[in-house]
């Protein structure tokens, strides 16, 4: 399964990357929204793990872009605000599947990716 991580703090999107790719999944990594967008215009994903607040970009217009260009994927936003804690971002994102602490467990983020990407 491939993964992609949008997240604009290197070490976080690395221990990510490290622990999914121990459970087998081909991972792939971008800090912004242009930088996703390039790869989702030419890369298949099939789960998105995308931090809710990039310093560069917006989230929602990189899940925006992956629902018409990659409609089966999923989107697990992670964030370590409070912006959309009423759950209203499943009313902004159509392929949003999960919203998480951005302070998750990599074993929890890995297991929602399983959960999720076997749909």
């Amino acid at each position: 399964m491939n993964v992609l991580i949008v997240e604009s703090r290197p070490d976080l999107a690395l221990i990510w990357t490290r622990h999914l790719e121990r459970q087998g999944y081909v991972v792939a990594q971008a800090e912004d929204q242009e930088s996703a967008v390039l790869y989702l215009a030419e890369n298949q994903t099939d789960i998105i793990v995308l931090d809710l607040v990039l310093k560069q970009g917006s989230a929602l217009a990189v899940a925006d872009f992956a629902s018409y260009r990659h409609p089966d994927a999923r989107v697990i936003f992670v964030t370590d605000t409070t912006f959309f804690s009423d759950g209203s971002i499943f009313n902004h994102a159509s392929n949003a599947c999960a919203f998480l602490p951005a302070g998750t467990p990599p074993e929890d983020l890995a297991a929602m990716v399983a959960h999720y990407g076997d749909h």
